[in-house]
């Protein structure tokens, strides 16, 4: 077992609130991983993966809610986000890196099957987690991004990579296709810049005005209300941990999307062939990808994950709906891994 050093606590204490937050360091497919935890260790386990530009914090109504139903929830910053490693080299954030970290973090906690539970990145690699290793995932509840084939897998004659997909479809200027090439998203997304990145970012839900453009451009989110689900608090969470870090982990998933959908060729054809519960907000951008509600509403996704049993839009919710829609959110994901 890898080893664990840990910095806040070990099971609660009698007496402790179940929702409080412990906090360690696990060492994980030979990296550190910084871990937080809620709930009773005996408890049945739920994995939550962060997307993009988030961090474990991302989860924390969730972990209350289930760590007070008895579960251990489980929330890594994934690497190269807050207290995780960050590896120098751009070719270390595959999916096949990512689902390996999850995958051994499991393992150093004695956890062997989970239920999983993603949003944004978390989600695709919740996906690929869920495509490579089922045998450790009982149920999967995700979040904005649907499972695309066409792109995260090579797959068929006439595939297009990921890239060239989203080039195609939306232009240079879209964020996943600016964020490419080394130094120029690190301008964009600057450490100094961090308040200012995470207020907007989160601010703007990731709307598809959002992602078109640079988001430094104008500061005027800055002087205005932030949305009533969002504080000055929660910004200062994130903010500190990517003035520290920087946003170059992060960005690098987007530099390993063309290298994923080749790496992930032998599973052209496979079904994600575990229970799932898929979330998504009719404000979000990834709700309006082409195509992609014909997908989700004429048996698309059924058919690529044949043990779908939900598929939930929540109205007026946009990108970050574990956050957006906190208890909404935490009542689906409960009612689901519940049946389990």
């Amino acid at each position: 077992m890898a080893a664990a050093e840990a910095q806040g606590g070990g099971a609660a204490a009698a007496g402790e609130e179940e929702g409080a937050i412990r906090h360690r360091t696990v060492t994980a497919n030979g990296i550190a991983m910084h871990v937080a935890e809620s709930g009773p260790e005996s408890g049945r386990a739920v994995l939550f993966l962060h997307g993009f530009p988030e961090l474990w914090y991302s989860w924390r109504h969730q972990m209350a809610h289930l760590a007070a139903r008895g579960y251990r929830c489980v929330a890594p910053d994934l690497r190269g986000y807050g207290g995780t490693e960050a590896p120098a080299d751009v070719a270390s954030y595959t999916a096949f890196h990512v689902v390996g970290d999850a995958v051994a973090l499991l393992d150093a906690l004695a956890i062997h099957k989970v239920f999983v539970v993603g949003h944004d990145w978390g989600a695709i690699i919740a996906w690929y987690l869920c495509l490579f290793r089922p045998d450790r995932v009982t149920a999967l509840v995700n979040t904005s991004v649907a499972f695309m084939r066409h792109v995260f897998i090579r797959a068929g004659a006439g595939a297009v990579k990921t890239t060239d997909y989203f080039n195609q479809a939306y232009g240079p200027t879209y964020y996943i296709c600016r964020f490419q090439e080394p130094g120029v998203a690190e301008k964009e997304f600057a450490p100094a810049h961090a308040r200012h990145l995470m207020t907007r970012i989160l601010s703007d839900r990731f709307s598809e005005r959002a992602a078109g453009k640079e988001t430094t451009e104008d500061a005027t989110v800055e002087a205005a209300a932030l949305p009533a689900w969002l504080t000055e608090a929660d910004i200062d969470y994130f903010a500190a941990a990517f003035e520290k870090t920087g946003f170059t982990g992060a960005i690098n998933y987007y530099r390993n999307m063309d290298r994923n959908w080749e790496l992930a060729a032998p599973w052209a054809d496979a079904k994600v062939t575990v229970p799932t519960k898929f979330i998504v907000g009719d404000g979000d951008l990834t709700y309006h990808y082409a195509g992609i509600q014909d997908y989700l509403h004429k048996g698309g996704l059924k058919a690529d994950v044949p043990l779908l049993e939900e598929l939930v839009v929540v109205p007026g919710a946009g990108h970050f709906i574990q956050q957006e829609r906190a208890q909404e959110v935490s009542n689906h994901i409960y009612d689901f891994i519940s049946k389990f």
